[in-house]
């Protein structure tokens, strides 16, 4: 996934849906819920689980995000607390002139650790869909970031159809700029379909942080140690981070087929929440 620079758009009238998520660690070791506040048309979902980390979910009323809409998510994840953070499915964007966006802001507090594992964005046909992610790692703390987009309703006939996709995303660690990742996939620059060729899914893995130091150097020494072959239906790069961490770059030709990769190189998430997410997905 290559980085394009993204102009500066005037952004219309939202229909905003804020919510502040906050997940401190208890006395027994555990995470809890400690605050969930959330306006329409964002939803939060805090299901129990056999770990000993919080899970929480969103989503959004009417199964997705019509024109105008744009939902902006405050996490803090508190010392020692751990949480998983997902949706309850595809994050649809309707058809509109206008778009529709997301944002996510995160504070991990010292030795915490935020797990943050969406399903894809799908994009309608000509639809507009903006999202920013700001995140801020204290010492001793980790993150797993996952952030991807499908081709849209292929089985509709509607591949790539979209007008504009922009996603911007920041990690910092101790105030220290680690990661700024920039995407813009823009119509009017050009048919998206035969420039994305045969595949369906782009998405990025981020793992950074010390509880996860020893799980992102695995993951570029087994890139680097897995060959390319001809047509693959998957293609993998990883690089990693200054001062710890990798970032997990896919392409691939199914939801599925990368679904199941990204399980696999992220096989270590359940054992650090106690409980595996992805027991029932992808």
């Amino acid at each position: 996934m290559s980085s394009v620079a993204s102009p500066q758009v005037p952004l219309p009238a939202w229909t905003a849906g804020r919510g502040e998520l906050t997940v401190i660690r208890t006395r027994d070791g555990r995470s809890a819920v400690e605050r969930a506040y959330a306006t329409s048309p964002l939803r939060l979902l805090t299901p129990r689980n056999h770990g000993h980390a919080a899970w929480i979910y969103t989503s959004s009323l009417g199964g997705g995000l019509v024109d105008g809409d744009h939902l902006s998510l405050d996490v803090h994840v508190g010392t020692g607390a751990s949480a998983f953070v997902s949706t309850q499915s595809a994050t649809k964007v309707f058809r509109g002139a206008s778009g529709a966006g997301t944002e996510l802001h995160a504070r991990i507090g010292s030795g915490g650790l935020l797990v943050c594992a969406p399903d894809p964005v799908v994009c309608f046909a000509d639809s507009r869909y903006r999202q920013v992610q700001h995140l801020d790692l204290a010492a001793g703390s980790g993150l797993v970031l996952v952030d991807w987009l499908s081709s849209g309703r292929h089985t509709c006939g509607e591949r790539w159809a979209f007008d504009g996709y922009r996603s911007r995303l920041r990690v910092h660690r101790q105030g220290r700029l680690v990661l700024h990742d920039s995407l813009a996939l823009r119509a009017v620059d050009g048919d998206l379909a035969p420039r994305l060729g045969r595949f369906d899914v782009l998405g990025i893995a981020l793992v950074v942080g010390v509880p996860v130091q020893s799980h992102a150097e695995a993951i570029v020494t087994r890139v680097a140690q897995t060959p390319v072959s001809v047509r693959a239906d998957l293609l993998l790069a990883a690089a990693p981070l200054t001062g710890g961490g990798c970032l997990l770059r896919f392409a691939g030709t199914s939801v599925e087929r990368a679904g199941w990769t990204l399980r696999d190189y992220l096989g270590f998430v359940p054992a650090l929440l106690g409980d595996d997410p992805w027991a029932r997905k992808w």
